[in-house]
Formats: structure tokens, sequence, C-alpha cells
């Protein structure tokens, strides 16, 4: 079985951040915001990281200030945004 990459890691130049929010929680976001999530662990956080950037560990960037997850602020193609 051939191992293949996700589509969100065609570009192992883009940055992903790494850090905690204000409540502990660890957070991992693309610097674009195309992928991200919350993690109970850093080992956890940088897991998922190098997998979604195709294992480039130099592109990985711990902050030492707080980060929030925001995955909304690109608008996806395709999807038509209402006012609430």
């Amino acid at each position: 079985m051939k191992l293949v990459e996700p589509p969100s890691c065609s570009s192992p130049s883009i940055v992903v951040f790494v850090g905690r929010n204000r409540r502990g929680q660890w957070v991992a976001q693309q610097q674009n915001g195309l992928y991200g999530g919350l993690f109970v662990s850093r080992a956890q956080a940088i897991k998922y990281a190098l997998f979604e950037n195709g294992r480039h560990p130099e592109t990985i960037v711990e902050l030492s200030r707080e980060i929030e997850l925001d995955l909304g602020t690109q608008p996806q193609a395709g999807i038509a945004r209402r006012a609430a």
C-alpha cells in the first residue's frame, strides 16, 4: 500500500504555528488558516503539524505568546457567506 500525503501539505514552505491558547490548550495552525486544531499536549500538536506539512519540522514555529485557533479568516471557495 502506498502512503499519500494530505492535500494541505502541497507547499512545505508554509509555516505552522504551535503554542498555547488562553485556556492552556495546545494549538497548531497553518499560517494562512487552511488547517489547524486544538490538542491536549504539545506532542500531539507537533505530531499533527508534521503530518499536515509533509514532515517538515523546519517549518514549525513554537510561539511563546498565546495563540487562538481561528479557521474562519479565509473564505472557502464555493461557499456563500450569509449575514446573520
